[in-house]
């Protein structure tokens, strides 16, 4: 049987997020390509009804508890549960975790394809164009959290253009799909299964993304989920000791001196005959 080594899973993530970053950072298209991937993009979504980002942004910034709050959900969350549901899911289901690490690997694999020939620019930097601002606003500028990209560090090595597909939403489902049919608590599966909508939420109201962005995403998870499933073996099956049914202590030998002279009794004799 296959071991997990915590270790060695741990490195290989380590190793592979840090390619994953020098890659990315790395091929940052430039502003002209970007700028006109953002207008195609923005007319195939005004030609099926979705380009309302701005619309609805507007009416978010009404509140400026609910815009700090979508900040640091876009800004930290994602990590956060990201690597929650990996770390659990390896103490948890070692069974299932080489399939949902594999997946989790290939989205992330996939979306940078994505952002290395197909620079996007997001709607809070289309100002920056010189062609007006679209009405969007870069709230992790106006409404600082722990970092914003326009901070002198996060923008020299962050790509400011790695918007298609949204790995925050393609990640978000992965948390959904692994974390929300394990869960035993209700409250919990819930939870899971509404986080896709709340980074939703927080990628176009703060002006990350666009709708397209996330379908994108969700297209690079769903490839991801089934290449994995073809090329992932099975982990490690572990019998979960909270469900293995209580065990049976061995009988004494008093106990089964008693058990066989009641079998050669005649009354026990009966009752086993019967």
């Amino acid at each position: 049987m296959r071991r997990l080594y915590w270790w060695r899973e741990a490195l290989t993530v380590l190793v592979l997020y840090e390619v994953y970053s020098a890659i990315r950072n790395l091929s940052e298209g430039g502003k002209a390509a970007a700028f006109h991937h953002a207008r195609q993009l923005m007319h195939w979504q005004r030609m099926i009804g979705l380009n309302h980002e701005a619309t609805l942004q507007s009416w978010a910034l009404h509140s400026r508890p609910l815009i700090v709050l979508l900040n640091y959900v876009y800004g930290s969350l994602h990590f956060v549960i990201t690597a929650g549901a990996v770390i659990w899911l390896y103490r948890r289901h070692p069974g299932d975790y080489p399939r949902w690490r594999n997946t989790l690997a290939l989205t992330t694999v996939l979306a940078l394809i994505g952002f290395v020939f197909w620079p996007l620019m997001p709607p809070r930097l289309l100002y920056t164009a010189g062609h007006g601002s679209y009405g969007f606003v870069d709230t992790l500028a106006k409404y600082r959290t722990f970092w914003s990209f326009d901070s002198g560090t996060i923008n020299k090595i962050s790509n400011q253009y790695a918007a298609m597909p949204s790995l925050h939403f393609g990640w978000s489902l992965f948390c959904a799909s692994s974390l929300a049919p394990r869960l035993r608590r209700r409250p919990a599966r819930v939870a899971a299964a509404l986080y896709p909508l709340l980074t939703l939420a927080a990628i176009v109201l703060t002006a990350n993304h666009y709708f397209l962005d996330a379908a994108g995403g969700a297209v690079v998870f769903l490839t991801g989920y089934l290449l994995s499933r073809r090329l992932t073996r099975p982990g490690p099956v572990v019998t979960d000791p909270d469900e293995a049914p209580p065990a049976v202590p061995p009988a004494t030998p008093a106990s089964a001196a008693e058990g066989e002279a009641y079998s050669a009794s005649p009354s026990g004799s009966a009752r086993f005959t019967d």
